[in-house]
């Protein structure tokens, strides 16, 4: 498979990456100087109310809007007096740890019913961790959505090219998702033989898989001086405020993203080419000769003929190649999918033909989902099929297809209703929320009222202004269509109102107001404004 990965920066409130597979958009990542981002930052800071009900505390990190930490979330180094320090992390965790495995040994049952990591079970209660106004070191895991603040973890992680620092950690490891036994042996035993410092874990990346000794010590002496960075900011900074901040999109997609699938890498501006060339020569030298600085005249997205293609990514309906279609309503707490045959015909029976749609919807699903970063629990409604062997397939299909997915994800069998329920995780919000903003007319429904709707309202309102004997002249101003509904069919209900109430009525409309625009303005004898009750 041909993968490309091409940088857009040359409008400089923008960046925009994609990464294509064979010469189809498979991943998508845009982010706007306007939109202050913080998850991964780390932050100092301090405890501002507590909620024992809900077992969290909301924290003041210094951005001008507070977090949210669960006791989850929290680092077991705060259960003891006196808060946390970075620089007991090293000797404290390492004593943890040590503690943790004797107890092991000595239940005889291994780490596996006692401490996993030198993190206890049983937590006490939050109201019994913190008090307000102690300080805490947070970073932020989700960005804030809608009205919620941003979730704080007090669980540190640095991600570098190959491996994670996790302070308190104590340990070393390597990634789930790298499957190789003898890889997996022969990259902790080279973790080990680096003698990480004490207290300190390291878990090697997924693209760490394959990796030298050489390449790991590059990595992790760069997390180390990170770390220390961070210790010394600790020191210097006396109230809540940033610790550390996350390497802008581009290093960080190259970072994240890129694999030795990828055959080149496109930056179409000239400092952001050379930034990311010199990241590259510290992280990964040998495929420096990757990059390259696009020069082309025609703009980089519209020769692969992109644009297109980012502007049918927040559609609601999305066709597929064979026939028939997806259809995806994100709601605030959930994403509905919604698989249509449309005009999907084959020569096979109408079992079959489901079965075939189903699984070429499945891995549309799969990269909806990641080119619109959409997170939470998501159903979907697949065609139903009787066979019980076609679902497991497709279950798989789905499966395999989210496999690539760098968001966690958990994916249900195919449920009585026929149903694939799944969960996916949210980081920050979609796509489509962080490029559009609510239509200020239907309120982000997609829906407004028709011209008899509004019409009715209007009546209803005159209904009231023919109760006020004050009232001598009513102006309406409302959209055309719904002012020539009211002229029209509507006159006669107008005129009694005018009779019954002897006032003078005057309907205006415009092209330019909201469909559900309506303005209604009446005055008294004199002139003056009276106000009715709507």
């Amino acid at each position: 498979m041909k993968k490309e990965m091409l940088i857009n920066v040359l409008q400089p409130e923008e960046c925009r990456i994609a990464v294509l597979a064979d010469d189809r958009l498979d991943e998508l990542y845009i982010e706007r100087k306007s939109v202050e981002a913080f998850a991964g930052n780390i932050y100092r800071g301090k405890i501002v109310n507590l909620e024992p009900s809900i077992q969290a505390a909301f924290v003041d990190f210094g951005v001008g809007r507070n977090g949210f930490l669960h006791i989850s979330d929290v680092e077991p180094q705060y259960f003891r007096q006196g808060g946390y320090d970075p620089e007991e992390v090293m000797r404290e965790s390492d004593e943890m740890a040590e503690a943790a495995a004797k107890r092991a040994r000595d239940s005889g049952h291994g780490n596996k019913h006692a401490f996993k990591g030198g993190r206890p079970r049983v937590k006490p209660p939050i109201q019994e961790i913190f008090r307000r106004g102690d300080e805490v070191l947070v970073q932020v895991i989700k960005e804030g959505i809608g009205t919620k603040g941003p979730t704080l973890s007090t669980y540190i992680s640095i991600p570098g090219r190959y491996l994670v620092l996790m302070p308190a950690l104590c340990r070393v490891g390597v990634s789930r998702k790298i499957e190789d036994e003898d890889d997996r042996k022969r990259l902790k035993r080279c973790l080990l033989s680096l003698n990480p410092p004490k207290g300190l874990g390291f878990i090697v990346r997924t693209a760490g898989a394959g990796r030298s000794e050489t390449e790991l010590q590059r990595d992790m002496e760069y997390l180390l001086r990170l770390w220390k960075a961070i210790v010394r900011r600790v020191k210097t900074l006396n109230e809540p405020g940033v610790l550390y901040e996350e390497s802008d999109l581009i290093i960080r997609t190259i970072r994240d993203i890129y694999c030795d699938e990828i055959d080149q890498i496109l930056i179409d501006e000239p400092e952001s080419y050379e930034k990311a060339r010199d990241f590259l020569k510290m992280v990964m030298p040998r495929v420096v000769d990757r990059l390259k600085l696009y020069e082309g005249s025609e703009p980089l997205f519209h020769k692969h003929k992109l644009e297109e293609e980012i502007m049918m990514i927040n559609q609601r309906q999305v066709q597929l190649p064979d026939g028939g279609s997806i259809v995806i309503d994100p709601t605030e707490a959930l994403v509905a999918i919604d698989v249509n045959s449309g005009s999907f015909r084959g020569n096979d029976s109408a079992e079959e033909n489901a079965f075939r749609l189903n699984l070429a919807a499945a891995k549309e699903i799969a990269r909806q989902l990641r080119l619109r970063d959409l997170g939470g629990v998501i159903v979907n409604d697949f065609i139903d099929m009787r066979k019980e062997s076609y679902r497991r397939k497709v279950e798989r299909a789905l499966r395999d297809a989210m496999s690539t997915d760098r968001a966690r994800t958990k994916i249900l069998r195919t449920s009585p209703f026929g149903l694939i329920e799944m969960t996916r995780q949210r980081i920050r919000p979609s796509l489509k929320r962080s490029i559009y903003t609510d239509c200020p007319c239907c309120q982000g429904r997609g829906l407004v009222k028709t011209a008899e709707s509004m019409s009715i309202e209007v009546i209803r309102m005159l209904a009231l202004a023919v109760r006020n004997k004050h009232i001598e002249r009513v102006t309406i101003r409302v959209n055309d269509e719904v002012a020539a509904y009211l002229n029209n069919k509507k006159r006669r209900d107008v005129m009694e109102a005018e009779d019954i109430g002897k006032m003078a009525v005057q309907i205006l409309g415009s092209e330019g107001l909201f469909p559900e625009h309506l303005e209604m303005d009446c005055r008294d004898a004199h002139g003056e404004r009276v106000e009715i009750d709507s």
